[in-house]
């Protein structure tokens, strides 16, 4: 079993200097405690996201630390000139010494690629043809290509990844159908929020497609389930942070889709952390209690990989970060130690 800590950046209060620089300081105590890798949302236009360009938060983080991998999860390649973005990622690689992780989507917000300009019936084609585009420039030393959005001949690529072919891709997958898609590449893979029983049928999915169609390889990806975290030296403490610090962050997930009049901002979201929790996306409790529910979820949802949000709304950086402490002395070893997963696959 593998950690992983994923991070939206919505606004918590503070000016936003000083919360930035508390996210670098938290990628130190990350490293420290063990986890794999940071993963940075990217959003545009909201409270939700304040890293709305992370290669930028990402290089900080490359200067940072020294062995923790990190990346973007996602990159919203709809919004992206693909000759651009490759360049980026080969820069970020670089600078690590090859610990970027490529996390790639299309964006789930109209919203938000509206304010680009971007009409969102477009973007699933132009997630296509961008993924196409760097897939090819990975491959190559000189880039030609030609599509409906872009077209390139013969574009000379001085500037390639540390990590070769490429860096390993990541994509979020809410349905078995996404789970097909995404096994049949090797990417890796972090589900979408839910219960155990339906982040299984994506991991049994995705497990059962993955030896069909890539029996050359050996091992597989990382297939990691998410869940918001808060630790306390009490169940009744826990509780009481997670329920003042969910409200501001509902707050800022729902904005924007307030903002512009859409009815689904109120069914996006629980109003109580509670109902959050028994749904199984989150968790507040002692060390015990999160290692025993955790324990019991990462079984039933047949993951490698748990990705951790301890930050989030106003929690302020000593409440995250004992919860990062206590999770990697008391809860971290013994999920280290649980059986590999089986497949229930057919």
């Amino acid at each position: 079993m593998k950690f992983g800590i994923w991070d939206h950046i919505d606004r918590s209060g503070l000016a936003i200097g000083e919360q930035l620089n508390g996210r670098l300081a938290l990628a130190e105590e990350y490293e420290r405690a063990g986890f794999y890798a940071y993963h940075v949302a990217e959003h545009h236009g909201t409270p939700f996201g304040l890293a709305p360009s992370p290669g930028i938060m990402l290089s900080a983080i490359a200067q940072r630390t020294s062995t923790l991998r990190f990346g973007p999860l996602v990159y919203l390649l709809p919004l992206y000139h693909p000759l651009r973005l490759y360049e980026e990622i080969c820069m970020l690689d670089q600078l690590s010494g090859g610990r970027l992780d490529l996390g790639i989507g299309r964006g789930i917000s109209p919203h938000e690629l509206r304010l680009y300009g971007l009409d969102p019936q477009e973007a699933p084609d132009r997630f296509r043809e961008t993924l196409e585009i760097l897939m090819e420039a990975f491959r190559s030393d000189t880039l030609s290509y030609e599509g409906k959005y872009f077209k390139f001949k013969n574009v000379p690529l001085h500037l390639k990844p540390v990590q070769t072919p490429h860096p390993p891709i990541w994509y979020g997958a809410l349905t078995p159908d996404t789970a097909d898609w995404t096994a049949r590449r090797g990417m890796n893979l972090v589900c979408g929020n839910g219960p155990s029983t339906e982040i299984r049928a994506v991991t049994d999915h995705y497990r059962s497609v993955h030896r069909a169609h890539l029996t050359s390889v050996t091992g597989e990806p990382l297939l990691g389930m998410q869940r918001q975290l808060v630790i306390a030296e009490t169940d009744a403490e826990a509780q009481q942070i997670a329920r003042r610090s969910f409200r501001v962050f509902r707050d800022n997930f729902t904005w924007l889709w307030k903002h512009h009049g859409d009815p689904l901002a109120e069914k996006l979201l629980p109003e109580d952390f509670g109902d959050v929790e028994r749904h199984g996306e989150a968790l507040a409790g002692s060390p015990a209690t999160v290692r025993r529910v955790l324990a019991e979820q990462a079984r039933d949802a047949g993951v490698n990989y748990i990705v951790c949000r301890f930050a989030f709304g106003d929690l302020s950086l000593a409440e995250i970060t004992r919860s990062v402490r206590l999770f990697s002395a008391e809860v971290m070893p013994a999920l280290r130690e649980l059986p590999e997963p089986d497949s229930r696959a057919t």
